[in-house]
């Protein structure tokens, strides 16, 4: 196994957790899923462009941009999604890693990267996984760098109920701390080894990996305060004002913290 891959994450996914139906759970789940694909759609080259979905787990969105009429790869490095993905239709499912993508340089016009960076403990690691996504990226290619907040397990501690464990209410304290997120628990539900980051943290990451134009953009922002964010999924007109909102407030950098998921864009 690569020495990026972790062997607690790759159980967290092998066996205890199914990545496949998450994006399909909760109301603030199906806000990631639908706020990811609006934030993507803006950026993207036209049809038939070859993008490369790094991470990409079981294939949610690689799916989607091959019916959208991408070209379409997908890497990650647990045996499990890959499967899940060819048995899903993903036209080009692979085991890989993010620190070493078996691409030709500058043979992707766009890359996906919506997992790795908050699998990656290390600073150093996750240069590495940039560096390689704007290898293999064209001049002037978005790339996509999906991070989870510093403050995301607070947050969830606020909303779950879990501060009243007393190993979470430590978990959280290491988190603020240091943004290195460990789960020795046993219990899944409090996620596995990852990296929460500081919003401009990962910009500084982005262009130290030489990317340009990065810009920082709330996911799911403060949707998960509404105690009614089903119901609001489910009639559109009420939807679409939650969406509108949310994308009113994106940018704004005091409220970046707030939101379990950014995304940072930038251009190879």
């Amino acid at each position: 196994m690569d020495p990026l891959i972790r062997p607690e994450i790759d159980n967290h996914y092998t066996e205890l957790y199914d990545e496949s139906v998450r994006l399909d759970g909760d109301g603030l789940s199906r806000i990631e899923l639908i706020r990811t694909k609006e934030i993507i759609r803006r950026y993207l080259p036209a049809q038939p462009a070859r993008l490369l979905d790094v991470g990409g787990g079981p294939g949610a969105y690689s799916l989607w941009l091959a019916e959208l009429g991408y070209e379409v790869a997908l890497v990650d490095p647990v045996e499990r999604h890959v499967e899940q993905a060819i048995a899903a239709g993903v036209p080009d499912a692979r085991r890989g890693v993010a620190g070493n993508l078996e691409f030709a340089d500058q043979s992707f016009d766009g890359v996906l990267l919506l997992g790795p960076l908050y699998h990656l403990q290390e600073r150093s690691d996750r240069l590495i996984a940039l560096t390689e996504a704007g290898r293999v990226l064209k001049p002037g290619c978005p790339v996509f760098a999906a991070g989870i907040t510093r403050f995301a397990s607070a947050i969830d501690g606020f909303d779950s109920g879990f501060l009243d464990h007393e190993h979470f209410e430590q978990i959280v304290h290491v988190d603020l701390e240091t943004g290195k997120h460990s789960n020795d628990t046993g219990n899944p539900r409090f996620f596995t080894t990852a990296y929460f980051h500081r919003p401009d943290e990962m910009a500084d990451e982005l262009m130290e990996a030489g990317f340009k134009e990065v810009e920082l953009l709330a996911i799911e922002g403060m949707s998960w305060a509404a105690r009614d964010l089903d119901e609001r999924i489910a009639d559109p007109s009420k939807l679409r004002a939650v969406l509108d909102l949310l994308c009113r407030m994106e940018a704004e950098p005091s409220l970046l913290g707030a939101t379990p998921h950014f995304l940072a864009v930038g251009r190879a």
